[in-house]
């Protein structure tokens, strides 16, 4: 029985321009070791990752977002 907690953390990001960003930050996010899931939202600006925050803290995931070439910040909505 694996004992790690998936969280489930919400940013939001600045610099999106065009749809194809958000598959870029899918992509590098999704790769991260302890993501589950990443969903980029390009309407709110808003990205969801869910993560276990043992294996990947939310700065791991702001840092590949970074990678990216993207601006995100935890948010609480």
């Amino acid at each position: 029985m694996s004992t790690s907690t998936t969280t489930h953390t919400l940013l939001r990001a600045e610099g999106f321009s065009c749809p194809s960003c958000v598959s870029k930050i899918e992509k590098r996010v999704g790769r991260l070791k302890g993501v589950e899931k990443v969903e980029v939202h390009f309407a709110s600006a808003r990205i969801e990752v869910d993560h276990d925050p043992d294996v990947t803290s939310v700065d791991d995931i702001v840092a590949a977002i970074a990678k990216a070439g993207y601006t995100a910040r935890p948010s609480a909505f």
